[in-house]
């Protein structure tokens, strides 16, 4: 299922109040920068060093202001430099989300999804909202417990899957992933399911050794069906800030990423990183994590983050 074609229930609500730090302060305090005037250099380069704190990186941060310059500069007559750097962030959102597919797009069944990360970072409880959204539009769920070194780990998934009314294929700890990963693709194929979501065990980006396990995992996947995985899902920490720029940059090298999925994006102040991964990385952010229940995990609406991030409506700025 194309991802913008979920339910959205509340989810502009939700969005809205899982940045309401970010909201009140870094981007609250550019949003009051820029009401100031739109001429200065100390205008351009404090409203520099605020993007930088909120994680949205140097590069990306230099870039989006000198393109606002060069437009606020070019146009006679009072600019809304508000609007214009919103209708730049959306454009850099909108330009790595690209074209979402259309209801009538075939989706592989099972549609198959690798979910990657590292440790902390809400992999297992991510997979579970996952679940349950699909299992919200009435598709059937397996999940692979391919995190086998964890203690607890598959356990864990058990209990989520059982909650979010997914079945979960296992085996022992300490087994080999990729065979945890083939076995749920294939009772997937024999019991007609529509998804199959396989957990990874939690890695640093830096241990090339497990980064080739995860390689691993996904051509085991591609014997089963050529296409498969279909997507590879990183989780990523909100909190960790321009980390988590470092660790998408490494996963997609290693692994091939088609997106992210950002999580505790209530827990920070800093939301920006998502506009480096779009500008730096050309990833998709595909779903945020809006808090800590199985509901709480919302498809990514680029407009809605505009609008959630800088508290008013962008869509002026971008049409």
């Amino acid at each position: 299922m194309p991802f913008g074609l979920f339910k959205r229930k509340d989810t502009k609500e939700k969005t809205q109040k899982s940045l309401e730090k970010s909201r009140s302060t870094f981007f609250g305090r550019l949003t009051d920068l820029l009401r100031r005037g739109q001429s200065g250099e100390d205008i351009w380069d404090e409203a520099e060093e605020l993007m930088i704190g909120a994680d949205v990186g140097v590069s990306t941060a230099m870039g989006m202001l000198e393109r606002v310059r060069e437009q606020v500069d070019g146009k006679r007559g009072d600019v809304d430099v508000i609007a214009t750097l919103k209708a730049e962030v959306l454009t850099a959102l909108q330009a790595a989300t690209g074209d979402e597919a259309s209801e009538n797009e075939a989706v592989p069944k099972p549609q198959v999804f690798l979910v990657v990360g590292v440790n902390g970072a809400g992999k297992t409880t991510t997979i579970a909202k996952l679940a349950h959204l699909y299992r919200e539009e009435g598709k059937s769920v397996v999940l692979a417990a391919a995190d086998t070194f964890r203690a607890a780990a598959i356990e864990q998934l058990q209990f989520w899957g059982k909650r979010a009314g997914a079945e979960v294929i296992a085996h022992n700890h300490g087994g080999d992933p990729a065979a945890v990963a083939f076995d749920a693709l294939q009772a997937a194929q024999a019991r007609g399911a529509d998804v199959v979501i396989v957990d990874t065990a939690g890695r640093l980006h830096t241990k090339g050794n497990l980064m080739e396990e995860m390689k691993k995992i996904g051509r085991v996947l591609s014997r089963v069906d050529e296409t498969a995985p279909h997507e590879v899902l990183l989780v990523l920490d909100s909190t960790t800030g321009q980390n988590g720029l470092a660790q998408a940059r490494e996963f997609t090298k290693t692994i091939g990423c088609t997106g992210i999925v950002l999580t505790k994006l209530d827990g920070t102040s800093k939301g920006g990183v998502v506009l480096a991964i779009a500008e730096e990385l050309g990833l998709p952010v595909r779903f945020i994590g809006t808090g800590e229940g199985i509901e709480d995990l919302a498809p990514f609406d680029p407009q809605e983050y505009v609008d959630a991030l800088f508290g008013v409506d962008a869509q002026a700025a971008s049409g």
